[in-house]
């Protein structure tokens, strides 16, 4: 999926630190490109909200570079920080609104506020105009977070498990609206999100942040088209060569290893499975496994 832009990346984040009592973000480094949807993915606890909090600007480093197309974000302008959407949760808008009178209030706060996108989104999404929010569910009211992010000429949207919890219909919903959202290869998406099977029908990269450090930040078709989970006895296992190994597990009657080429490995150990390895595979073997 990975474009050629000649824009400047959406978002740069260089050796972002930060500091709590038992746990830190450290040196966490990667590129949103414009026109692209980068996946940030880990375990509980891993840093993925205390990273999306530091570029949202909601937490002060202690160090590091954040960008926004190119500026620094000490220097963003009002302008610059309407270009960041944020789509955090449900919305916490008023239940008495009707998306209608949301639509006026955001117009009234947003000078780029978009009514026409904004009632082509709520048509396209099947909002009810007209009807409060308090009669929403939660999947409507993801929906509307969304349309109402992607309305104010946001350039870049930094998404919090925007998914989760939600059918599979209205997941599609919102994932196809993101993929449109990017197809003129000057917005972005940044996408925290425990579904990676929603990712891997969206995602051009994944960023894999693990006890506070970025693991791997690689384009989806490396990860889905290279990556394999290699099956195989002790005497096997022992007779791998270690280059060849990302991380491993010890199984009940087995060994279950990681590797990056899953081609290479089938032709050079045949007496071992090999088979493809999922995002959700891949994760495992970097949390639960073991590493060279």
């Amino acid at each position: 999926m990975s474009k050629m832009n000649p824009h400047p990346p959406a978002l740069e984040v260089r050796g972002l630190t930060k500091r709590y009592p038992g746990f830190t973000l450290s040196d966490v480094s990667f590129t949103v490109p414009a026109g692209s949807i980068v996946g940030l993915v880990g375990e509980n606890g891993a840093g993925k909200s205390t990273t999306l909090n530091a570029v949202l600007g909601v937490i002060h480093p202690d160090a590091g570079d954040i960008r926004l197309y190119g500026r620094r974000q000490q220097s963003w302008t009002g302008a610059d920080r309407a270009g960041l959407g944020a789509v955090l949760d449900s919305g916490g808008y008023p239940d008495a609104l009707t998306p209608d009178a949301l639509g006026r209030v955001l117009g009234d706060l947003y000078p780029g506020w978009r009514p026409d996108r904004y009632a082509a989104l709520l048509e396209r999404l099947g909002l009810p105009g007209g009807k409060k929010l308090k009669s929403f569910s939660k999947g409507m009211r993801a929906k509307l977070a969304l349309a109402a992010a992607m309305s104010r000429e946001a350039r870049l949207l930094v998404m919090d498990e925007p998914t989760s919890g939600l059918d599979p219909v209205v997941r599609d919903d919102i994932l196809d609206a993101l993929l449109e959202f990017v197809q003129d290869e000057q917005h972005a998406v940044l996408i925290s999100s425990h579904i990676t099977s929603d990712l891997e029908k969206v995602a051009d990269s994944i960023v894999f942040l693990h006890e506070g450090r970025v693991r791997f930040h690689k384009p989806i078709d490396e990860l889905r088209d290279g990556y394999g989970l290699l099956q195989c006895g002790e005497t096997q296992f022992q007779a791998l060569n270690k280059k060849d190994i990302l991380a491993w597990r010890r199984l009940d009657y087995a060994w279950q290893v990681l590797v990056p080429d899953r081609a290479a490995a089938a032709q050079k150990y045949k007496d071992a499975a090999v088979g493809p390895a999922s995002i959700d595979d891949i994760l495992l073997m970097y949390v639960k496994g073991e590493t060279p």
